[in-house]
């Protein structure tokens, strides 16, 4: 597996940086230094409250605090952390409001040399006692707004500080035990959604934060003067590209209440408090772009950070429409084991070919490696399993030795550095542009066809009126698997099943094209932000919202039809209008209907036929006008009838 010999076919290095890449940003900002990566978080943290005492470091609604204030908080909830636990590298849940009192939790932990792991509020509590299980956390560190919901998590049995309870005449000067942390200390332990499974803790050190710190810092010219927007939980990993980037280089961080205060509040948000650098997953990012009206400017925005899920050309699009000429999309791909793979910088000039936006270049000192089902790296243009090359990522999962070495693998020449399997779907574009083609294990078999269900949900989400996509691959009533598309429209009127089914076939083969279609207000979500599939509701057996209304059988023979469609398209009630292919129907199940129609009725009907006329009242008509035969003979004297089909052993001639 992953032999360097490879052939000429195959990509032997990274492309190279394009000029397009370079010199992108003009503003002055102060390199970060590499030699800064050789130590603790905390340790790069103090240099910059020595640097500047009195600048903002956060800011919310309700409150702010200079990096001077920032300090004698961690520095006071540090030393409460280390008189109940002592000196020593331990994991501690953090359960507390986002905004200060985490970011003041997060940057303690580390100050007292121990292991954060964020909680939620907002996940469900099995969630969160699962992690406390998992981690096998020393302690729960909360205040009084979750001191309750703390005591039920922990049911007694974890020792509870109240940060709100902690004297504030404690010492807030520096800890006289030193330095507690070294750069190969480990920082965080951060669990993944399980969006696809149980959630795994992902262990990070210091180090790891430093480098990923430093080349954000470089790349995109962060400074003391950039003002970050922080929305999402820190449970969630991309926000460890948020505030270390912000609170490591002098520069602001305003957290904002999304669920609370909406999209209207943002946007003024964003205007009032001159936020220079935007951050969310895509899905947030367009419902923003949704609720502005045109007339808003943001002159002081410079940067929009993207990543997490599919961005679109429409959503470039509508980017040049309401933003600055200069303002820039960081968009890419990562994972919460490696942080950015790949990077892509979008500006008002730049050509975005098809649908889909690729997610970037290889970042440096990253070497990106698309692999076979063998393990064998492939060419470009050819699809394969991302995998990445490099020194600076995740130690493994936390208390799972064999799902680490499963991941993680030694790299062929040896030294430090690791390869890590991503379970991700890419191609590599002849000029060096990576594609992200969604999850492998989002792979699944339709009527003998491989089909990657990303792809699917990328081709709903260029539909007009198209707010929200997700796509399972679902087993029918008789076991066979079935595409199902969930569907959040973005107005009134929402688009129709037949819409749907022709803008797909535009672009997507019949057997990608979903079988059946939900629609629904919203996408369920999990509290990062991403699509919770586990949530999405399992379709019934009712018929689906068609945009004519449900007509009954007329007669006998259309109600013979209509039961026969019933049973094999395992749908109640079928009416006589109702098209085929919008109830779910396939070449297959077609071939099933007019095996049921022939057997039944004893009469003929082609499969051209039956396309030609996909509804029980047109199917009525056309036996009708062909003077359906019975099994006794013929019409008017006409030839004897087909005998019926009837079916034998195998083992038959």
């Amino acid at each position: 597996m992953l032999d360097r010999e490879t052939s000429d076919a195959t990509m032997t290095s990274p492309a190279p940086v394009l000029p397009a890449r370079q010199a992108v940003f003009t503003n002055p900002f102060i390199p970060f230094p590499r030699e800064a990566t050789e130590q603790s978080i905390a340790a790069r943290f103090e240099e910059m409250v020595a640097k500047y005492p009195q600048r903002l470091a956060i800011k919310t609604q309700e409150q702010e605090l200079t990096y001077e204030g920032l300090n004698q908080a961690v520095r006071r909830l540090a030393r409460t952390i280390l008189a109940h636990r002592g000196v020593g590298e331990e994991p501690i849940c953090l359960l507390l409001a986002q905004g200060i009192p985490i970011l003041v939790g997060i940057m303690a932990v580390l100050k007292a040399g121990k292991i954060y792991v964020s909680l939620d509020p907002a996940y469900p509590p099995a969630t969160n006692r699962y992690i406390l299980s998992d981690s096998q956390a020393g302690c729960l560190v909360t205040d009084h707004q979750y001191l309750a919901l703390a005591h039920t998590l922990t049911e007694g049995n974890l020792q509870v500080i109240d940060m709100d309870g902690i004297d504030p005449g404690l010492a807030g000067d520096n800890l006289a035990e030193g330095p507690l942390a070294t750069a190969d200390s480990l920082a965080f332990l951060i669990y993944t959604s399980g969006s696809t499974g149980q959630p795994k803790g992902v262990i990070q050190n210091h180090r790891f934060v430093l480098h990923n710190t430093m080349w954000h810092t470089n790349l995109l010219h962060l400074g003391a003067a950039d003002r970050h927007l922080l929305i999402s939980s820190t449970a969630f990993a991309a926000t460890v590209g948020i505030i270390f980037p912000a609170l490591l280089n002098g520069g602001a961080l305003f957290p904002f209440r999304l669920a609370e205060d909406g999209y209207t509040g943002l946007c003024a948000w964003l205007i009032r408090q001159e936020i220079t650098i935007y951050s969310s997953i895509p899905g947030v990012y367009r419902q923003f772009i949704a609720s502005l009206t045109g007339q808003e400017t943001f002159p002081k925005l410079r940067l929009i950070k993207l990543g997490g899920d599919a961005l679109l050309k429409k959503d470039v699009d509508l980017f040049r429409k309401h933003f600055a000429p200069g303002c820039i999309i960081r968009f890419g791909f990562a994972t919460t084991e490696t942080h950015s793979i790949s990077v892509y910088l979008i500006d008002a000039h730049s050509t975005i070919t098809g649908s889909i936006v690729p997610v970037g270049y290889p970042v440096e000192e990253l070497r990106v490696l698309l692999l076979d089902e063998e393990g064998q790296e492939v060419g470009y243009d050819t699809v394969g399993e991302i995998a990445v090359e490099g020194r600076y990522m995740a130690q493994g999962y936390w208390r799972q030795p064999e799902l680490t070495r499963a991941k993680f693998l030694p790299a062929p020449l040896g030294g430090d550095a690791r390869i890590y399997l991503t379970g991700d779907l890419g191609r590599m574009r002849s000029d060096g542009l990576l594609e992200h083609l969604g999850r492998k294990d989002f792979q699944v078999k339709i009527r003998g066809y491989r089909v990657e269900l990303p792809e699917i949900e990328l081709a709903l989400l260029d539909q007009d009126n198209i707010k929200e996509a997700a796509v399972l691959a679902q087993p029918d009533p008789a076991g066979e698997n079935r595409l199902v598309a969930y569907v959040a429209p973005g107005s009134t009127p929402p688009p129709t099943v037949r819409d749907l089914r022709l803008g797909l076939a535009e672009v997507l083969p019949d057997y990608k094209i979903p079988s059946f279609y939900v629609f629904l207000e919203a996408l369920p979500h999990l509290p990062n932000g991403k699509l919770n599939r586990q949530a999405l509701p399992i379709p019934d057996e009712t018929r689906p919202e068609l945009a004519q209304a449900f007509v009954a059988p007329r007669d006998q023979r259309e109600e013979q039809l209509a039961r026969i469609w019933e049973e094999v398209l395992h749908i109640q009630p079928v009416g006589i209008h109702d098209d085929f292919f919008e109830l779910g129907g396939h070449s297959l199940l077609a071939a099933q209907i007019i095996a049921r129609v022939i057997q039944t009725l004893s009469v003929e009907i082609s499969v051209q036929a039956f396309f030609e006329a996909p509804t029980v009242a047109r199917m009525a008509e056309q036996l009708a006008q062909s003077g359906g035969v019975d099994q006794e003979g013929g019409q008017d004297g006409g030839p004897p009838a087909t005998p019926p089909i009837t079916p034998v052993s195998r083992d038959a001639y």
